[in-house]
C-alpha cells in the first residue's frame, strides 16, 4: 500500500509540474513565433524601402542624363537648312524654300514701294523679311511638330513597356506602337519598321528616329533600346522609369505655361500697341505721322522707335522663357 501510495503521490506531482510549465513553454512558441513574424515584417520593410530608394535613384539618374543631353543639344552648332525641314515635318525641297523666300523678300519691297516708303528702307526690309520670316516660320513648323511629338511619347513608351512585360518582342510591340498611337509617333515608329525592312539593324534603325527628332528624351529612348540590343537588361524597367519622367516634365511644362500666360499676353498688347496706335492715328489725320516716312529726320527717329521696339519685345521674349 505504501508503495502504491507513494507511485501515486509522484505521479501527481509529475503531473502537476507538467502542468505548471506547459503554459510557460507554449508561451515560449508563441513569443517565437511572434519574434519571427516580426523580424519577417522588418525585413520586408526593409527590402520595399530599399526598392523604392533604388527607384527613386534611377529616376533622378533618368532626369539627370536628360538635363545633361539638353545642355548638350544646345551647345551644338546650328542647324542645316536641310535638316530643319527635315526636322520640321515638311516635304519641301531646301531650293524650293530658298525660292519661296526671295518670293517673300520681293513681295515685301514692292508693298513697302507702293505705300510711298523711300526704295533703300524698302530694299533693307525686304531683305530682313525674306530671310527672317521664312526662317520664323519653319522653326515655328519645327518646335509644333517637336511639342506634339513628346505629348505623345509617353503613351507610345508605356505600350512598349505593357508589351515588353507580357512577353512580346519589341518588334512587335513597335509595330504595334506604330498601329494605335497618334501622329506623329506613329508615322515616325513606322519609319523605324520601314529602315528594318530596308535590312538595318534596330539599333541603326532607332538612330533615324533621333535623326528626325533631335530631343534628350528621344536620344535616352534610342540609347536605352540600342543598349539592350547589344547587351540586354531590364528593358521595361528602364522604359518605365522614363515614361515616368516624361509626364513629370509634361506637368511641369502645363504649370510654367499657366503661370507664364498673363506675362505673354501683356508682351502682346505692349508690342502690338504702337501699331495700333499709328494705324489708328492715320486713319483719324492721315497727314499727322506722314513726316515720319517723308522726311529724313523721321526715318531716322522711325528706324530708332522700332530697334527700341525690337529690343523691347526680344526682353519680354526672354523674361517669359523657363527651362524645365
Amino acid at each position: 500500500m505504501n508503495v502504491l501510495l507513494l507511485a501515486l503521490l509522484a505521479a501527481i506531482t509529475i503531473g502537476a509540474a507538467g502542468f505548471a510549465l506547459m503554459p510557460s513553454m507554449l508561451g515560449e512558441g508563441r513569443a517565437a513565433k511572434r519574434r519571427k513574424a516580426f523580424q519577417g515584417d522588418i525585413q520586408a520593410h526593409r527590402r520595399e524601402t530599399h526598392a523604392a530608394r533604388n527607384r527613386e535613384d534611377r529616376r533622378k539618374s533618368v532626369q539627370q542624363v536628360l538635363k545633361a543631353q539638353s545642355e548638350e543639344q544646345k551647345k551644338k552648332r546650328r542647324v542645316a537648312l536641310v535638316d530643319q525641314i527635315f526636322q520640321a515635318g515638311m516635304t519641301i525641297k531646301p531650293q524650293a524654300f530658298i525660292r519661296n523666300s526671295v518670293i517673300v523678300g520681293v513681295v515685301v519691297v514692292i508693298v513697302l514701294f507702293f505705300v510711298q516708303v523711300p526704295l533703300h528702307f524698302a530694299a533693307v526690309f525686304g531683305v530682313a523679311s525674306g530671310y527672317l520670316l521664312p526662317r520664323f516660320y519653319l522653326s515655328h513648323r519645327r518646335k509644333r511638330y517637336q511639342d506634339k511629338f513628346l505629348d505623345e511619347l509617353p503613351n507610345a513608351v508605356e505600350a512598349i513597356v505593357r508589351g515588353v512585360k507580357t512577353g512580346l518582342p519589341l518588334n512587335d510591340t513597335i509595330r504595334l506602337v506604330a498601329k494605335e498611337v497618334k501622329e506623329p509617333v506613329r508615322s515616325e515608329f513606322q519609319r523605324v519598321l520601314d529602315q528594318q525592312a530596308f535590312g538595318l539593324s534596330m539599333t541603326d534603325a532607332v538612330q533615324v528616329l533621333l535623326q528626325r527628332v533631335p530631343l534628350p528624351e528621344v536620344n535616352f529612348l534610342v540609347v536605352v533600346i540600342s543598349v539592350q540590343q547589344q547587351s540586354g537588361g531590364n528593358l521595361s524597367e528602364a522604359l518605365g522609369n522614363l515614361a515616368r519622367v516624361l509626364r513629370n516634365r509634361k506637368k511641369m511644362k502645363l504649370k510654367v505655361k499657366a503661370m507664364s500666360s498673363e506675362a505673354k499676353a501683356s508682351a502682346g498688347i505692349i508690342g502690338s500697341l504702337p501699331f495700333a496706335v499709328a494705324g489708328l492715328v492715320s486713319l483719324v489725320s492721315p497727314a499727322y505721322l506722314q513726316p515720319l516716312i517723308t522726311t529724313p529726320v523721321g526715318n531716322i527717329w522711325l528706324g530708332v522707335a522700332l530697334v527700341m521696339l525690337s529690343l523691347g519685345v526680344f526682353v519680354m521674349n526672354r523674361m517669359i522663357q523657363f527651362e524645365i
